[in-house]
């Protein structure tokens, strides 16, 4: 668990996050993130739940990448769950 601190920002509040959850988070200072609601409390995230183009990424790559898709398939080298490489 890590403790945060809320601050004043003129009629606002702000949070300040520690630089070691900055990174975990993968933004800068003037960085953006989201707050979803969820059953458990909110949810900092870095995907907009609302970005209906996020959903069609895949699908782009299928399309323009189908090539490299199909030699992947074929191709009888297979890597451990968790490998990147």
């Amino acid at each position: 668990m890590i403790t945060v601190r809320l601050t004043a920002i003129g009629d606002s509040v702000g949070i300040v996050l520690p630089p070691q959850v900055l990174e975990r988070l993968g933004v800068a200072e003037s960085g953006v993130r989201y707050l979803v609601d969820t059953l458990n409390g909110v949810e900092l995230t870095a995907f907009n739940p609302n970005a209906d183009d996020q959903a069609t990424i895949p699908e782009h790559v299928m399309r323009s990448d189908r090539e490299v898709l199909k030699r992947l398939r074929n191709s009888n080298k297979t890597l451990p769950i968790g490998s990147s490489r």
